[in-house]
């Protein structure tokens, strides 16, 4: 099963996170954002998250919730079953190994449809 990984990117501006994305193949983009109450899912395509500020959590598949903070680099490899913990607001810089031009709907998947 894939593993979340969570370390400190230091004191990362958003144009140098768009960078490592960049070198590191990623499509990336800035925003702001807060966790809102979903459902369990997994992606199709490895996501790289940098929280510039603010703190965001998400709930694994195991009920384990883990916490980023400003400074921290989060890495979801593909078909890891998370979900966003509401209420939290933060600054991020998001990359995707994929381009959202080809990300196939629906982007959050349902954990039924997760390959065996």
């Amino acid at each position: 099963m894939p593993t979340i990984s969570i370390k400190s990117s230091g004191d990362i501006s958003e144009e140098g996170a768009l960078a490592e994305l960049e070198q590191m193949g990623f499509h990336g983009f800035a925003d702001d954002a807060m966790g809102k109450a979903e459902d369990l899912h997994w992606h199709e395509f490895d996501a790289i998250a940098y929280v510039i500020s603010g703190e965001a959590s998400a709930e694994l598949a195991d009920g384990t919730v883990i916490t980023a903070g400003a400074g921290t680099v989060v890495r979801v490899p593909r078909g890891t079953v998370h979900k966003d913990v509401p209420g939290n607001t933060y600054r991020r810089v998001l990359g995707f190994s994929i381009p959202l031009s080809e990300m196939t709907e629906p982007i959050d998947r349902p954990v039924e449809l997760l390959p065996a």
